[in-house]
């Protein structure tokens, strides 16, 4: 059995409101080391509330009511991230846990260059490193994620959207951590960039060894990609199965309507019912 990386277990969160909403609900989830497992699901059924509460990056009104997440360090140490405090889950998140939030891409700062703000990551986290291996280590992240080292010098405006979708890729490869959380990485790309970028965190996985959640509504593209799927629906995860297994034999009934939902290339057409 592959090692496991991260132990989510039965981890609630509610939107303190009138009413109160449950947004997650006694989820258990394991991540296995250098495995995709894609986390799919309608809009509002939790995912990025799940992924943002086991990084603790939620805000007021949402509150974590019960459940543990436990990181397991390549070093052999179990990290209990509900133990760290401020400064501690500070300095966990990019070395451990990296996230691409959703519209990750309109994000960069549109006045400072994208070698600076790759130089910025380094700075913080790695105060040690000199000026001369701050910049090799951004030309070298340009060269990974194929925007090239000479666009350092570049300002977001001056690149494509899957461009600067790579530059914020390649901000969290920047530590090596050994998760990263993707929040619908590939929203408002075509169809052609999508792939490219798919194609890419995948030979990126590989190359690295990382392990990916990658989040999203769109299923079909999770079963090109993933390992393992979680199907989510109001705040539970309702199945969770390998990808091939989610494609041939869905077990539960909201996982065949989220296939149902998208159009088939082929086989007879449907009728429509006015």
């Amino acid at each position: 059995m592959t090692e496991s990386l991260l132990t989510v277990r039965d981890f609630s969160v509610v939107y303190d409101v009138d009413p109160p909403v449950e947004a997650v609900k006694n989820v258990t989830l394991d991540i296995r080391r250098g495995e995709i497992v894609g986390l799919a699901g309608e809009s509002g059924s939790g995912k990025t509330t799940l992924a943002y509460g086991v990084q603790r990056l939620l805000k007021p009104p949402a509150v974590i009511t019960s459940g543990s997440v436990v990181f397991h360090d390549e070093s052999g140490e179990d990290i209990d991230l509900h133990t760290l405090d401020v400064e501690q889950m500070r300095r966990f998140r990019w070395n451990k846990i990296s996230m691409v939030f959703q519209g990750a891409m309109n994000a960069l700062n549109p006045v400072a260059t994208i070698g600076s703000q790759l130089d910025d990551v380094f700075q913080v986290h790695r105060p040690g490193m000199s000026r001369a291996e701050r910049r090799a280590a951004v030309v070298e992240l340009l060269e990974i994620v194929k925007v090239g080292g000479q666009r350092r010098r570049s300002y977001p405006h001056e690149l494509s959207g899957g461009m600067r979708q790579r530059v914020m890729i390649a901000m969290a490869l920047a530590l090596r951590p050994q998760l990263m959380v993707m929040d619908e990485p590939t929203t408002a790309l075509d169809v052609l960039v999508q792939r490219e970028i798919l194609k890419q965190i995948s030979q990126l996985r590989h190359e690295f060894g990382f392990s990916v959640v990658f989040i999203t509504h769109d299923l079909p593209l999770l079963l090109e990609i993933s390992d393992r799927i979680a199907i989510m629906r109001e705040g539970e995860i309702v199945e969770l199965s390998d990808a091939e297994q989610i494609w041939t034999d869905p077990q539960h009934e909201y996982t065949r309507d989220l296939l149902r939902s998208f159009p088939r290339l082929t086989g007879e057409r449907g009728v429509v019912v006015r």
